[in-house]
């Protein structure tokens, strides 16, 4: 079924994301309080609200995006190429950017949307970040209503589980049992709070959030029984 998928009907991604304030304390108390509750069951008994915080990005409700990273294969003059692209800015802009593209070029019934841990994660977070934003859904995010088989979405982490819900493989560990060069070659999700809030290096992020971007095809090509991807094919935009 996967061999029937054309690869130019699919568009890879992968997004980061922080906590939605640098700081606890700069939150009002009204929030302070939820994020108490909403953290409750996640920390440790030793970790405070506060000192959890770093981690809040997780959440949409109170984190926010900083990049969206796109790719997307094209077969131009006969050569197969994986066009990548970033998004970065404010997180309007980034949620209005990555909507105009789907709109624009990825709104065909056919095209889809492929992320690894995409279902639980990056899917739902851009929608609810949008809504928060008070922005229309685009259709690929748009699932009200839709039966499973009428969903959009692909999701590497879920192939690789064949039915197995018990288990969950990093796109690290994924990539690196079948082959493919590691995406974590400089930083990893866990730093990503740190290399924002503290070092303001976007770039660095970005260039981080492409590299997953990347993993997520090579790994659905690995799926395909196809080769992975050279140097040379790879464009960022």
């Amino acid at each position: 079924m996967i061999k029937r998928l054309k690869l130019q009907d699919i568009l890879f991604l992968d997004i980061e994301t922080v906590p939605e304030v640098e700081n606890y304390d700069q939150l009002d108390s009204e929030k302070q309080q939820l994020w108490e509750l909403k953290s409750k069951y996640q920390r440790k008994e030793e970790f405070t609200a506060e000192e959890f915080y770093d981690r809040a990005g997780i959440w949409a409700e109170f984190g926010r995006i900083v990049c969206i990273s796109v790719g997307f294969f094209s077969h131009a003059y006969g050569e197969r190429e994986f066009r990548v692209k970033s998004f970065t800015g404010d997180e309007a802009e980034i949620l209005e950017a990555f909507k105009e593209l789907l709109t624009s070029h990825f709104n065909r019934p056919q095209h889809l949307l492929c992320a690894h841990n995409g279902k639980e994660f990056d899917f739902p977070y851009m929608a609810r970040r949008m809504i928060i934003h008070n922005i229309e859904l685009p259709l690929k995010l748009s699932l009200f209503g839709k039966k499973p088989w009428e969903v959009p979405h692909l999701d590497t982490l879920e192939m690789w589980k064949f039915g197995d819900y018990k288990t969950f493989t990093s796109l690290k560990l994924l990539t690196h049992v079948l082959g493919i060069p590691s995406p974590k070659d400089d930083i990893d999700g866990s730093d990503i709070y740190r290399v924002f809030y503290e070092e303001g290096d976007i770039k660095r992020i970005s260039e981080y959030c492409e590299r997953d971007t990347i993993a997520v095809a090579q790994v659905l090509l690995r799926f395909r029984g196809e080769p992975l991807l050279k140097e040379d094919e790879i464009v960022t935009l």
